[in-house]
């Protein structure tokens, strides 16, 4: 389990549960479950910080506190 943020909700558009990661900019996924969305945002970190790291783009850390919301 990585340290980012996830936000889920549910998208009537989607008809789905939406997991964003607020700190890592595009990484979002959904699912048809919120545990299913959880582990598939969980994937996609792990991806984002991967292809983060091939391109030599920087990785945020993780701020492992809310975010606050305006």
């Amino acid at each position: 389990m990585s340290k980012y943020e996830v936000l889920i909700y549910w998208s009537d558009d989607d008809q789905a549960f939406v997991a964003e990661v607020p700190e890592l900019p595009g990484c979002a996924v959904h699912g048809a479950t919120q545990a299913e969305a959880l582990a598939n945002a969980q994937e996609a970190i792990q991806l984002w910080v991967e292809t983060a790291k091939e391109c030599g783009d920087p990785i945020p850390e993780p701020k492992g506190r809310r975010l606050i919301f305006a």
